[in-house]
């Protein structure tokens, strides 16, 4: 992307006057001129804005280094040594964040955009290489967090700054707890990226992914205008639910659908703790071979789903398995009892195993907090921890053999090992046809396993490697027993390991083979839809859509923000 070639005549003289890239005084006399004329732009662009120095940080600027780290949440990229961006700027309004793009790409800067600061690979705050002659910005839109519900239209409007746990609690407090949203169970997550992937969770086999139950948005595009969904158009609009965020622009609003959910829902955890080696492992072994046939048939309202982790044994203080099954059903638990009696009994799930609450307790929950804590829990932002972490994703198009399973097992208890996750698909999700949204594991697409591993304050550079090596090595291991042609993977689950851009070379033939992956045949689509709209690549990251062009390009819209600078 080049910057504007016309610019205000103040602009374009502080601009020229910019020192050449060279050593670090000069670098940081560079950053100065930069960000001195940034703020002239926002001044311009955005004239409400009062004070522009308090949207826009510079690396020299004492409020960048705190702002930046404010939601960074995988520790491995917040370190010194990581390529941070030239500019950090933090809108209050959609008036700021229009005028944040404009001013961007009038810079010349390509644009990330952070909400939560949840991209399993940093990507929203971080570049992988140094710029050089590539410069970034990060628009923090963390501040945009408004979000309002309308119950006799069962709709409620969000922000990207906006938190899961947020929104859910305003779902139900609005709504007298008869609505909900189907998402995830993380509450600290930002529906920003959260939606812009597709976002599930426990209630997905009866209502979809969160981007399933999209209905409007506002996006920003890469000239500054403000879009909804009719003036964006269909196409756009379909790539921005489940296309991943980073790539169209930046969604200021999103406006969701909610769902009826009953007054009584219940739920069960159980943890058989696993005896290596003998009946006790073959028993659990078959238990998660039962489970894997049917899990994913269950009725649509019944979400059973199964982790293994490692756990120390207090007697022998010997690392062995422990299997978990935890599970949502939207009702009580004699309706429970029933679906679990009829199709999976093996689980000896007992009445008094099984809890009833209301869904937004239930949301709680699954998240760890099984005490009957207040709803307000959901409201706190930093209930997430800082860890150093990696996360890969498979998916299941049939269920794993038990040597499979046995690998998992042997693998669990490792010195620097994680834990896996297995969550079932099926019921709605299989329904949805694979084009109706990019997100494309839809039919015959049994359930999606994550392999995870963290290492909280372990910041040893060797140490990394091996818990680095663990999650790669299972990965490898379980290849025989996963989707295959392509290997399905999950964007909201980002792993650079499966491929990236190269900034100034980004090109659809070379992305094919991380974004297939993705979004298997929707990821043309999306190319071309960024050819569309973004063709300069003003929205780039490292797994950004790249643009595809096969015709000749729509007339361009009219009325964006960089033409004003543009066209002075």
């Amino acid at each position: 992307m080049q910057p504007c070639t016309r610019l205000s005549p103040l602009l374009l003289v502080l601009l020229l006057l910019l020192p050449p890239s060279s050593p670090q005084p000069h670098e940081l006399q560079e950053e100065e001129g930069l960000r001195e004329s940034f703020l002239l732009c926002i001044s311009r662009l955005s004239p409400g804005t009062a004070d522009p120095s308090e949207l826009v940080h510079a690396p020299a600027d004492a409020s960048y280094r705190p702002l930046l780290a404010s939601t960074i949440q995988n520790l491995r990229f917040a370190s010194a040594r990581t390529p941070r961006p030239s500019l950090l700027v933090t809108p209050r309004t959609v008036a700021e964040v229009r005028a944040s793009v404009a001013c961007c790409k009038a810079h010349g800067l390509t644009v990330r955009a952070r909400s939560g600061g949840h991209d399993y690979e940093g990507l929203s705050y971080r570049a992988l290489r140094p710029s050089g002659d590539h410069r970034f910005a990060v628009v923090d839109v963390a501040a945009l967090r408004a979000v309002r519900v309308d119950a006799p239209r069962r709709v409620a409007r969000a922000q990207p700054g906006v938190t899961l746990g947020e929104l859910y609690y305003a779902a139900a407090e609005g709504s007298g707890g008869a609505l909900g949203f189907p998402a995830g169970i993380c509450p600290t997550v930002c529906v920003g990226g959260h939606l812009s992937g597709g976002g599930f969770g426990p209630m997905m086999r009866s209502h979809g992914l969160a981007a399933d139950n999209v209905v409007d948005a506002e996006l920003v595009d890469a000239e500054g205008r403000l879009l909804d969904r009719e003036a964006m158009g269909e196409d756009l609009f379909w790539a921005i639910r489940g296309g991943g965020g980073g790539s169209f622009g930046i969604v200021v609003s999103w406006t969701v659908r909610l769902v009826p959910v009953p007054s009584v829902v219940s739920a069960f955890t159980v943890r058989p703790l696993v005896r290596r080696g003998g009946e006790d492992e073959q028993a659990v072994l078959r238990l998660l071979t039962k489970w894997q046939l049917v899990a994913h048939a269950l009725p649509n309202d019944l979400f059973v789903k199964a982790a293994i982790e490692p756990k120390v044994d207090a007697s022998s203080g010997e690392r062995r398995p422990l299997v978990v099954f935890k599970s949502l059903f939207l009702g009580n638990c004699s309706g429970m009892m029933s679906q679990l009696d009829n199709h999976l009994p093996e689980l000896g799930i007992k009445p008094s195993d099984c809890r009833e609450m209301n869904w937004i307790q239930s949301m709680l929950y699954f998240y760890g907090y099984t005490n009957g804590q207040p709803a307000e829990v959901l409201l706190d932002r930093t209930l997430q921890p800082k860890e150093y972490y990696k996360i890969k994703l498979d998916y299941l198009t049939s269920p794993i053999p038990t040597a499979g399973l046995a690998v998992l097992l042997d693998k669990i208890v490792d010195e620097k090992g994680g834990s896996v996750d297995i969550d079932p698909q099926g019921g709605r999700m299989s329904e949805i046809s694979e084009s109706d949204t990019p997100y494309s594991h839809r039919r015959g697409y049994l359930y999606n396993v994550q392999y995870f591993v963290k290492w909280g304050d372990d910041k040893n550079v060797s140490s990394e490697e091996e818990h680095l090596g663990w999650v790669r090595g299972v990965h490898q291991l379980m290849t025989p027993y996963v989707s295959k042609r392509p290997r399905a993977a999950y964007i909201n689950f980002r792993d650079l390991d499966l491929g990236q851009n190269v900034e100034g070379n980004t090109t659809y033939e070379d992305a094919r083979v991380w974004g297939e992956k993705y979004f298997r045949g929707n990821f043309r689509r999306l190319a071309m839809v960024k050819g569309e709209v973004d063709p300069e690549q003003v929205f780039w990251s490292e797994q950004s859509i790249p643009p595809l062009v096969v015709a000749k390009r729509k007339s361009p819209r009219q009325g964006g923000l960089v033409s004003e600078i543009c066209d002075t």
